[in-house]
């Protein structure tokens, strides 16, 4: 299959325009990033979005790979001599790597089974008449002459002694062909599909203590209607000794279907021999088979599901507002080793470093924080969430109504222990122990979560559902997509980002991205994007890649500032000479918009020569320059008292911060020591199919206070 088709058979896969698919293919193939594609390359993909070319890599891939494998196995066939036409036009019009696997299976060579021991000492043709089903002659007269035979390599112990003993191997044949056939196992896979139920039962109640997976000790769900969630809590409490999972299918209809495919006949005398060796081939062979792949269909499934789940709330997350301008003290708490304290100022320079004990002495803990927030002028406490979080909230609030002139918010600090033994922490935090790197990290992210977060392996950040269950080497991939996509979408300032943030720059490796920061430390800040060009190991490839996604924010040239790529300035030019306006002036956005209302932007675009798509982002790039897409989203919640679940009572409404999402419901901080449940038939008066169409991590809510339960630990919330 040829460049063309291959393009051709991933729009239809994708029920996409083949001509817009044909040149994402050409773009991807020639180097191309995805986000450059997408923002830059409109009118070559009829403006394909991001999540269009990634599934069309993805599929290209998938593609790709089948062609690949379709080769192998023609060749293969061909090598065996058992390459008929029929065959090979099957081989050539399968259209999934599924079907090949299914055509060529009876023909893969097999490591030793009954059937290539039978096979061995030629019981093959006897198989075949089993298969024919032969209306004349008895069974001893059949198997006359394959009994007290010896193999044809000669070998004494491999001889057939007996009519059972051929008979035996004959049928040992007949269920590997029975269970290796093509329409035999896409029969049984729809059979399954349709039919299929899996049972799970408690296996060893005593490794399950604390019940955690009671809810499964004895039910069943159709392989149908199995939802994700539930898939990955039996794998577990299967993994884990405490559950045993069955399949069960209409035993009947399976082997109705193995006597369609190979009919017997009641005339015949090995009539009985074939209808064992069926349901030989099915037990031993084919349903085990199909239970297998059943299960790792549903683990597939599931990991899918549950890996897109972590993605979006993890784009949500990176996605949070940075609080510009705030000198932060950032607190990781602790018991035993007492409370880490940092201080860092507005461009997340560290400025001071404590450890506090309110535990063993309070007094001094708050005298401590005190003197810190007014030497440094502090104006936001962060308080990570982890262990005595709370107790430590309490110290903050009491300082505060001393008189303190700051508010305080709880931030996740999920990975932050993984950054502060990490490389890149000892390199940029050289002189502080591991512990107080921990706190400069909190502090950090509620100044710029994106730019802090991406120091993180995607995985430690922890707001995905059994992310520790699922394809460990798929999350990492699409973990880093959803990295690589959100620091794209944002854009880096290249005077200010990190090595770490840098590298998921378009067209920027982790070797590119430290010859940066080593360019701009030893020959100061870039004052226009086409300085980028003097960098070590950047070339015209990489800076067009690149360019459009990084900032220069007080440089000699303002479009430096905006996602306007560097090759389109003549046009943005063009745009602001036809306003006759310069970009700073504070009339332009009026302007610009009276333009896109009131002009033929398609006539507009072929005057400056551009396309339309590229016109348009230019006209609202134009509109904001400098914009932040994030500063479109609300800031966390700033508190200035703690708030106990004593102090909570039904019906009271507070604002809380959504902490994950999951796909019955969302967790909603709201100023306690435990996270709030809003259950997805709590998120509105209409039917909410997917908690993510309602909420996202991050978000800043309104809620009503159901019901609490002190004892357990949980509250019930509705949203507003």
């Amino acid at each position: 299959m040829n460049q063309t088709s291959v393009a051709a058979a991933v729009a239809a896969d994708l029920a996409l325009d083949p001509n817009r698919v044909e040149s994402a293919v050409r773009l991807l193939d020639d180097g191309n990033t995805v986000p450059f594609i997408a923002r830059y390359r409109k009118e070559m993909t009829d403006t394909l979005d991001e999540e269009q070319l990634r599934n069309i890599s993805e599929r290209l891939d998938y593609r790709r790979a089948m062609e690949a494998r379709r080769e192998t196995i023609l060749h293969s066939l061909a090598e065996q001599d058992v390459l008929t036409s029929e065959l090979q036009a099957e081989v050539e019009s399968a259209d999934t790597l599924q079907r090949l696997e299914d055509l060529y299976r009876p023909y893969r060579p097999k490591r030793q089974t009954r059937a290539t021991v039978a096979r061995q000492k030629g019981l093959q043709p006897l198989a075949d008449l089993i298969l024919a089903q032969p209306l004349e002659g008895t069974r001893d007269e059949l198997a006359a002459p394959f009994a007290t035979q010896v193999s044809i390599e000669g070998d004494d112990a491999k001889a057939v002694t007996s009519l059972d003993e051929a008979y035996q191997g004959a049928r040992d044949i007949v269920a590997e062909t029975v269970a290796d056939d093509p329409e035999v196992r896409a029969g049984m896979r729809r059979i399954t599909q349709r039919r299929g139920v899996l049972h799970i039962v408690v296996a060893d109640r005593d490794k399950d203590a604390n019940g955690v997976y009671q809810l499964y000790y004895d039910t069943a769900g159709d392989v149908s209607t199995l939802r994700p969630h539930q898939v990955l809590a039996f794998n577990r409490g299967e993994h884990e000794g405490v559950l045993k999972v069955t399949l069960e299918v209409p035993e009947a209809e399976a082997l109705g279907l193995l006597a369609l495919r190979y009919p017997a006949d009641m005339g015949s005398a090995l009539v009985e021999d074939l209808i064992e060796a069926r349901r030989d081939g099915y037990s031993r062979l084919l349903f085990p088979a199909i239970e297998r792949e059943v299960r790792r269909e549903l683990t597939e499934m599931a990991d899918e599901h549950a890996i897109g789940v972590f993605a979006t709330n993890l784009r949500a997350l990176l996605l949070q507002p940075p609080m510009r301008g705030q000198t932060v003290l950032g607190i990781d708490p602790g018991y035993r080793t007492g409370c880490k304290v940092a201080v860092v100022d507005t461009t997340g320079k560290v400025l001071d470093t404590r450890t506090i004990y309110p535990d063993r002495n309070g007094a001094q803990a708050k005298a401590t924080l005190n003197a810190l927030i007014k030497q440094h002028r502090v104006t936001v406490v962060a308080i990570g969430n982890g262990t005595a979080s709370r107790e430590t909230e309490g110290l903050v609030a009491s300082v505060i109504r001393d008189g303190a002139a700051v508010r305080y918010t709880i931030v996740s600090e999920a990975g932050a222990s993984v950054y502060s033994a990490s490389r890149l922490a000892r390199a940029e935090l050289p002189d502080l122990d591991v512990s107080i790197r921990g706190a400069v990290s909190i502090a950090r992210r509620l100044q710029d979560p994106l730019a802090e977060l991406v120091k993180i392996e995607p995985k430690a950040i922890g707001v995905g559902l059994y992310q520790h269950d699922v394809d460990q080497k798929a999350l990492a991939q699409t973990l880093d997509v959803v990295v690589e996509s959100t620091v794209n979408s944002v854009g880096a300032d290249l005077n200010t980002a990190s090595p770490a943030l840098l590298r998921h720059i378009s067209g920027i490796g982790p070797k590119t991205a430290d010859a940066i920061v080593a360019f701009r430390d030893e020959r100061g800040a870039f004052d226009a994007r086409e300085t980028l060009k003097q960098v070590s190991g950047i070339g015209p490839r990489t800076f067009e890649q690149a360019a459009g996604f990084l900032r220069v924010s007080a440089g000699k040239e303002a479009l430096d500032n905006t996602p306007i790529h560097p090759e389109s300035y003549d046009v943005a030019r063009s745009v602001l000479d036809l306003v006759g306006l310069p970009l700073s002036h504070p009339n332009l956005p009026g302007e610009l918009q009276h333009v896109r209302r009131e002009m033929d932007l398609d006539a507009l675009a072929v005057e400056m020569g551009t396309g339309r798509p590229t016109l348009e982002d230019i006209l609202e790039a134009l509109t904001r320059p400098g914009r932040d897409l994030r500063d479109d989203v609300e800031g966390p919640v700033l508190r200035s008292d703690v708030l106990s679940m004593e102090d909570l009572q039904v019906g009271m409404r507070l604002k809380g911060t959504v902490r994950n999402v999951v796909d019955f419901g969302a967790f909603v901080d709201i100023g306690v020591k435990q996270n709030g449940l809003v259950h997805i038939s709590q998120m509105g008066d209409e039917y909410v199919r997917n908690p993510h169409d309602k909420v996202a991590v991050g978000d800043v809510v309104e809620v009503e206070v159901l019901n609490v339960d002190t004892a357990r630990g949980r509250i019930g919330l509705a949203l507003l």
